[in-house]
């Protein structure tokens, strides 16, 4: 059931999406519908061209079960870095096992990865926050961007009390970088809505959560929380200062 995408001839994103609805007419046309309603709209407005993307956390765990159980046309992929933890290998495991979606696998460029590897060693990231982004780019900005080739909205997990810039972000907006809308279903949820209705629809669960991991990446860039510690220090926690992203949620918005 896995996917898996080699091909790096990757085409240029689809420019014309700029002529749609722009993202204010959109956030007023799915303001106040269920997250189900918000995406079943817009693979309506976009048929074929929906994605979601997973690392298997709690709120992606979530949106994949709405998508499977409400038999919404959209493709899901996750980023296979290579360093991911084993408790999200299980998980990912069981999410096919429970809902028997194609979850389609994009790992990164092999050749790019080894000549990383190669100069700078298998914890290069520890180094400086230069060599942890170029880590990111290649593990997983690139293999993010195969990935939507093709698609007009990329569904994402975002909540606006995950912190790091994210409070202010629109309910969907238009990413400039790879040209077409961003919807985040989730955004004005907080942690313990979407912990209860996981619970409720016994949504299988990363284990990582139930022991302070909130967000769960590359196993060598992630802690667990501790209380009263931000949403996003678990996240390379050796570095200084706020901010801290792996790219995938850094763009060009444009249409603001």
């Amino acid at each position: 059931m896995f996917a898996y995408r080699n091909s790096r001839q990757l085409a240029k994103p689809d420019r014309s999406l700029e002529d749609r609805p722009d993202p204010e007419g959109w956030e007023d046309r799915l303001t106040g519908l269920s997250p189900v309603e918000a995406i079943r709209d817009l693979c309506e407005a976009y048929p074929g061209r929906v994605a979601c993307s997973t690392s298997f956390g709690m709120e992606d765990q979530l949106l994949t079960h709405w998508i499977a159980t409400e038999g919404l046309a959209v493709r899901i992929f996750t980023l296979d870095t290579g360093r991911l933890f084993a408790e999200t290998h299980d998980v990912w495991s069981a999410t096919l096992e429970a809902y028997g979606v194609p979850i389609e696998a994009y790992q990164p460029e092999a050749a790019g990865l080894r000549e990383f590897v190669t100069r700078h060693g298998p914890n290069a990231f520890y180094q400086s926050i230069d060599l942890r982004k170029e880590c990111c780019r290649i593990r997983k900005v690139e293999p993010l961007r195969e990935a939507l080739q093709g698609a007009a909205v990329w569904i994402t997990g975002i909540r606006a009390g995950q912190g790091s810039g994210r409070e202010g972000m629109p309910l969907i907006e238009w990413d400039g970088t790879y040209g077409l809308y961003k919807f985040h279903p989730l955004l004005a949820w907080d942690d313990a809505s979407v912990r209860e209705e996981v619970r409720r629809l016994q949504v299988p669960c990363n284990s990582l959560h139930d022991r302070g991991f909130v967000s769960i990446g590359c196993a060598p860039c992630t802690r667990a929380v501790k209380p009263g510690e931000d949403f996003r220090a678990g996240r390379w926690w050796w570095e200084r200062g706020g901010g801290k992203e792996c790219g995938l949620h850094v763009h060009a918005v444009t249409g603001k």
